[in-house]
């Protein structure tokens, strides 16, 4: 069975919308984006190299479109990028000339990938993919990068929805700016009592 991983970058009041730059999701009218860039520091540059360590991704339609425009023609910063297999959920895209992209289209497709042989999987970005995968309990570990603002309105990274359900803190690092990393593994149930476990 492999891991699916899910590494955001998150406002204090749980906004993971647009961390980038201005123009990479305004829908909604957010007014917000790339909230993230004034507390990059060095420390952040060395923990997000290690977390873009090349392995299977899984990602929405939206965040593979981010993803397809750009990094294919910049894969010196992500060594590996174009190797690997990109898996996205989409009920309109199936196809892409990105190399390794393969299109799902529910949420028994990602079952039967997680239930599969091979490396862990990471979802980056993605707001409701994360939420359908929280929703089916679908989510083994969170790698949460979040940073000291709040925005007070976006789209956000937990839903009414969510799988209840604890994790045990597995690493973290806070950074001179104020970024805290934290990585978090599930490790039990709410709903059995298993908080914990």
């Amino acid at each position: 069975m492999r891991k699916i991983i899910v590494l955001t970058f998150i406002t204090l009041d749980g906004v993971m919308q647009a961390p980038g730059g201005p123009e990479e999701d305004t829908s909604g009218g957010f007014k917000y984006g790339g909230w993230s860039a004034p507390y990059s520091d060095d420390v952040s540059g060395t923990m997000m190299q290690k977390q873009m360590e090349a392995t299977d991704i899984l990602l929405g339609r939206k965040t593979f479109e981010i993803f397809a425009g750009y990094w294919p023609e910049h894969a010196d910063y992500w060594p590996g990028i174009n190797n690997v297999t990109k898996y996205v959920l989409s009920n309109t895209m199936t196809a892409s000339s990105w190399e390794n992209s393969v299109f799902f289209t529910s949420v028994a497709d990602i079952e039967k990938l997680k239930n599969s042989e091979g490396a862990d999987i990471k979802v980056w970005g993605s707001g409701e993919l994360v939420q359908l995968l929280l929703k089916h309990d679908l989510v083994d570990e969170l790698w949460l990068k979040t940073y000291p603002v709040i925005l007070g309105k976006g789209k956000k990274l937990f839903s009414d929805e969510s799988f209840p359900a604890s994790f045990k803190l597995t690493g973290s690092c806070v950074t001179p700016s104020g970024v805290i990393f934290a990585n978090y593994a599930r490790s039990g149930d709410v709903k059995t009592g298993t908080i914990g476990a």
